[in-house]
């Protein structure tokens, strides 16, 4: 019996000091953003916005004693390479979850590595196709409202103006083609009808082409999506050609980016659904995001110099998800995953996420703002 009593001893002890050693160890999550390469607009802001907050969350003592460590890696925008970082992650880094890829072609890539490694994904893109359906993406999560979202907010612009030809311009890449699935579906449902349905290359230069079958088609307005270069050179086109049709862009070109690229000349007039933290500082005081995405601008500013971007919001999502999800249900990928499905009322830059199991996305309409650029700013569409 006393044998036995220090046999239990010892366990208890070994049982302790794992619990100790694992309080006092550090979390491990992953990074993969396209911090180079055409997507670099999207990838370099996340980037930036996943080191700052795990730098501030350490100097304030890390998640329950215990420090996060980011291990980032850049994709440049390649889904082959998204990949074999992945991959790298998972087996040699030893992270408990993944944050990103930028893009919607690199998620779909990567989603079924992490999915049969059972590793939490965050993904920074857009495409509905990431998370759905959400049974066959257990362990798949994302961060910006669906690009279902964002058509619809759109569309319920342009029936309040009365526009109902449309013409469509989608770049050929993953997230243009969900986009244009997307668009032809709900405008059928809604009473609209598509008048012209174009398409452009990720890499093309000129798009007059498809712009001026377009402005034969007679459209009420023109929605494009894609982004940058893509969109910037749509709107360099559109001047170009006199084109006067009312033209909607994605929320894929939220940033003051792509009216630097497009020239605020060019860019004048063009409205899109974008996140609030485009316009935080029109928001009404008592709207639930205004706070949050006011400290984020002033830190990023602070930090980095220029303001913060919504796509870097998009990596500020996953980390206050991811940590969230660790606060709450534990470290491990699992607990990791169960935490995200269980996320409830949770307010970050995107809006405020409302996650189940069968909405791995978690953003409703009330995500997205219509914008309208004016004179190199934006302005909220009345």
């Amino acid at each position: 019996m006393k044998k036995l009593v220090m046999v239990c001893s010892l366990a208890a002890m070994l049982l302790c000091s794992a619990t100790m050693a694992l309080a006092a160890g550090t979390i491990k999550i992953g990074g993969l953003f396209s911090v180079t390469g055409p997507a670099s607009f999207l990838g370099e802001p996340e980037k930036k916005t996943l080191e700052m907050l795990v730098a501030d969350l350490n100097a304030k003592g890390g998640i329950n004693g215990q420090k996060l460590e980011a291990v980032i890696y850049d994709t440049a925008g390649d889904a082959t390479k998204a990949v074999q970082l992945a991959t790298k992650l998972i087996k040699n880094d030893k992270v408990v979850a993944i944050i990103g890829p930028s893009t919607t072609g690199e998620s779909m890539a990567v989603l079924a590595l992490t999915e049969k490694e059972k590793i939490p994904l965050i993904s920074c893109a857009a495409g509905i196709k990431i998370t759905e359906p959400a049974k066959d993406r257990k362990f798949t999560f994302k961060t910006p409202a669906n690009d279902h979202v964002a058509v619809e907010k759109i569309l319920q612009y342009a029936a309040r103006v009365k526009q109902k030809n449309l013409a469509i311009l989608t770049v050929t890449d993953g997230f243009g083609a969900s986009g244009r699935e997307q668009l032809k579906v709900s405008a059928a449902q809604k009473g609209f009808k598509v008048v012209a349905d174009e398409t452009y290359g990720p890499k093309d230069t000129d798009m007059t082409p498809q712009l001026t079958k377009i402005r034969s088609s007679k459209a009420d307005a023109i929605i494009c999506w894609g982004t940058n270069p893509g969109p910037a050179i749509i709107t360099k086109n559109i001047k170009q050609l006199g084109i006067k049709t009312p033209v909607y862009m994605s929320h894929g070109v939220a940033s003051k980016k792509y009216i630097e690229l497009a020239s605020p000349a060019a860019a004048e007039g063009i409205m899109l659904p974008a996140g609030k933290l485009a316009v935080y500082d029109v928001l009404p005081k008592n709207d639930p995001q205004q706070k949050l995405l006011r400290e984020y601008d002033a830190a990023y500013k602070k930090t980095h110099g220029v303001e913060a971007s919504t796509f870097g919001g998009y990596a500020y999502d996953a980390f206050l998800l991811v940590t969230n999800a660790i606060r709450t249900k534990g470290a491990t990928p699992a607990q990791i995953r169960d935490g995200l499905e269980q996320t409830k009322k949770l307010v970050s830059v995107s809006g405020v996420f409302n996650m189940s199991a069968n909405d791995h996305n978690g953003l409703d309409l009330s995500a997205f703002e219509m914008v309208k650029i004016h004179k190199g700013d934006w302005s909220i569409l009345k």
